[in-house]
């Protein structure tokens, strides 16, 4: 059986041939490595919620996020130390504006979140918060970007699973369900202010400063207008030390890293499995159960992040 291969006629085309497959292999994995650190980081954040609700039987939601976010600035400081001699962003000032931009936005995020959670369910948190799966792609073409059909399609899959596994039958907005939606807005926001400036600037430097800044405002927040007392603080040691180390200083350092190769919308399809964490935590720390409903939304966001793949895959396709 007579068989045709393609064999480069020189040396140099032997090594062009080579090198362009080792690029593309390179690019595939290092996309792949990025969505799997995006996925921890939803798992993290799943299980966080649980924290969350724990950490506010002791202290309340300014100092809570003061000090897990100071915490996570200290927990990121060995990885920065180690990359240290990485390359440098050459605009400093365009390094800490982006950072103050990204920490200001992070602060007004979490606050509205933690402080909502007081007032709402953890359900309805997970949902709505959630909710910012859909406003990312809404941002993204208000900011000229293109959004596949297919990544519309997960996002719509994904809203819906989180409508079936979050939301019950009774369907108001109460005072924290508001919190939470602007919080939404927040967190769609800062999706495309890492993706924007991650990659140019350096994701751990970038993540730290955010931190920092974001602690900073945190403090002065708790300052004006709670009691902070280092008994509390103490009292809710494990929920701050899992939501600092953890929620901070490795699910937002993964955030910031897994999206230098991931697009917007797709990212956000992934953290948005928060949520399915979320219930999976609930269920095997909290003994609670989870009905039938809830399974096919766990189905359904998982759904959603395969399918919103699909665009990224054959845009891949085309370009080989």
């Amino acid at each position: 059986m007579h068989r045709n291969f393609f064999l480069p006629k020189s040396g140099a085309n032997l090594r062009a041939h080579f090198v362009q497959r080792s690029l593309r292999f390179t690019f595939r994995s290092s996309s792949f490595v990025s969505r799997v650190l995006l996925l921890i980081a939803a798992i993290i954040w799943g299980l966080a919620f649980v924290a969350q609700r724990q950490g506010m039987e002791f202290v309340q939601p300014f100092t809570f996020n003061a000090v897990r976010f100071a915490l996570g600035s200290v927990s990121l400081l060995p990885f920065v130390f180690l990359n240290r001699h990485a390359p440098r962003a050459t605009n400093r000032r365009t390094l800490w504006l982006a950072s103050l931009a990204c920490g200001t936005v992070l602060f007004i995020a979490g606050s509205l979140q933690q402080i909502g959670i007081v007032y709402t369910t953890a359900g309805k948190a997970g949902f709505i918060t959630g909710l910012y799966v859909i406003l990312v792609p809404i941002l993204g073409l208000l900011l000229r970007q293109r959004t596949g059909a297919w990544t519309w399609l997960g996002a719509l899959a994904g809203v819906v699973g989180l409508y079936l596994l979050s939301v019950t039958d009774a369907h108001t907005i109460e005072y924290g369900d508001f919190l939470v939606l602007v919080g939404a807005f927040f967190w769609a926001i800062h999706v495309h202010l890492i993706a924007r400036f991650a990659a140019p600037l350096g994701a751990l430097r970038l993540a730290l400063i955010q931190f920092i800044v974001c602690a900073v405002w945190s403090f002065l927040a708790a300052l004006a207008f709670e009691t902070m007392r280092v008994q509390d603080i103490l009292d809710a040691a494990i929920p701050i030390l899992y939501t600092g180390i953890l929620s901070v200083g490795v699910a937002y350092t993964f955030q910031v890293l897994g999206q230098r190769e991931t697009p917007p919308a797709q990212a956000a399809i992934i953290l948005s499995l928060e949520t399915v964490f979320a219930a999976l935590g609930g269920w095997l720390i909290l003994n609670e159960t989870l009905p039938l409903r809830g399974v096919i939304g766990c189905a359904l966001m998982f759904s959603g992040m395969i399918v919103s793949q699909l665009d990224s895959r054959w845009s891949g396709d085309r370009n080989q």
